[in-house]
């Protein structure tokens, strides 16, 4: 089955754009105030409006208030949801949208029992550890912590040209996730990189 990719972090049309035409699945949109790689709901209309079909838009909140996430689903009404903070599945459930719940991987984290915690989630995200940094991290986490769970599995944390074939063929995720992997600086992609992640990807 071949490999999703979600580019997360897009911040300008002409990334978005470029991601489209070498194929990405999907496009990570950050709605998280403190994430250098952070968009208003104007510019995330900017943006995605008028992208081609059957590409998705990922709306990523980090323990935000109802209203924000509400807003966001007005404006971009087919916007997919990703939660990356301590959100229960009441909370994410609450929208009546398609959401991703990630997990923040550690040595102690049980996988199995916080995936089972989120069962109306469309996938499981899980992403690299680090006190005070709710994503976006650029670290690598030990993939030998994951375990079979029942949900799709989008792998991120650290990934890059240089790895996402390896870590495609350990981890086998239904899509992997990458944003500092394909930059050139924060929030601006690189359309080298993405060209050798979206070869790599096709290694896997």
């Amino acid at each position: 089955m071949r490999t999703r990719v979600k580019i997360c972090g897009i911040t300008r049309r002409q990334d978005a754009e470029f991601a489209v035409e070498m194929g990405a699945d999907a496009l990570g949109l950050v709605f998280y105030s403190h994430s250098p790689r952070a968009v208003s709901i104007a510019q995330a209309k900017g943006i995605v409006d008028g992208l081609p079909p059957f590409v998705s838009n990922v709306a990523l909140f980090v323990d935000a208030e109802p209203d924000e996430v509400y807003a966001c689903i007005a404006a971009l009404p087919s916007i997919i949801l990703q939660f990356h903070g301590d959100e229960s599945a009441a909370f994410c459930e609450q929208f009546g949208r398609p959401y991703l719940k990630a997990i923040r991987m550690q040595a102690d984290t049980d996988l199995v029992s916080m995936a089972n915690n989120y069962t109306s989630a469309a996938a499981i995200l899980l992403d690299s550890y680090q006190q005070g940094v709710p994503g976006g991290t650029g670290q690598v986490f030990d993939w030998s912590l994951i375990k079979t769970i029942t949900k799709p599995l989008i792998l991120a944390g650290g990934l890059n040209a240089n790895n996402v074939a390896h870590a495609i063929k350990q981890v086998q995720p239904y899509a992997v996730d990458v944003s500092g992997g394909v930059e050139h600086a924060k929030g601006i992609k690189d359309k080298q990189k993405i060209t050798a992640f979206m070869q790599e990807v096709a290694n896997g």
